[in-house]
């Protein structure tokens, strides 16, 4: 790492409490150890079952990620004023989009969507798949205590 880059925490975002909750973390870890924070959106063409793109003319699926993203790191800003954030709006899977952001990166940093009861002790599978994936340290964030 060149003298002048800073460390960096890559978090993925998606509007879900559970990503909320990451991104605050990642900022406060980011404050402890003086890293930089890249908030990532991933997004993709939806389909169903097979029928190809179920996307309507006109649908802005960048904009709307790049508008849950913003959303998100304005609401979690107040909190952790100092800390430099890059917002990264990029298309795929979230786990491919989320492991190739955090490649050189100081530690990646993930929510996890429980649903409550045995269910809720189990992980997502972006999470796992980028806890068992990732080149850097990740940390799964649980959306509640």
């Amino acid at each position: 790492m060149a003298e002048s880059e800073r460390p960096r925490i890559v978090v993925g975002v998606d509007g879900s409490p559970a990503s909320a909750r990451a991104l605050d973390w990642a900022f406060g870890q980011a404050e402890t150890t003086g890293a930089d924070v890249d908030a990532v959106t991933a997004w993709d063409i939806p389909t169903s079952l097979g029928f190809g793109p179920t996307v309507l003319d006109g649908e802005d699926l960048a904009g709307a990620a790049g508008q849950v993203l913003a959303e998100a790191v304005a609401a979690a800003r107040p909190r952790h004023p100092q800390v430099t954030v890059t917002q990264i709006v990029s298309r795929g899977h979230p786990a491919a989009v989320l492991l190739h952001q955090a490649k050189g990166a100081k530690m990646l940093v993930v929510g996890s969507h429980g649903h409550g009861g045995f269910a809720g002790a189990l992980l997502g599978s972006t999470s796992v798949y980028c806890t068992q994936h990732a080149t850097c340290p990740a940390v799964v964030v649980r959306d509640s205590e």
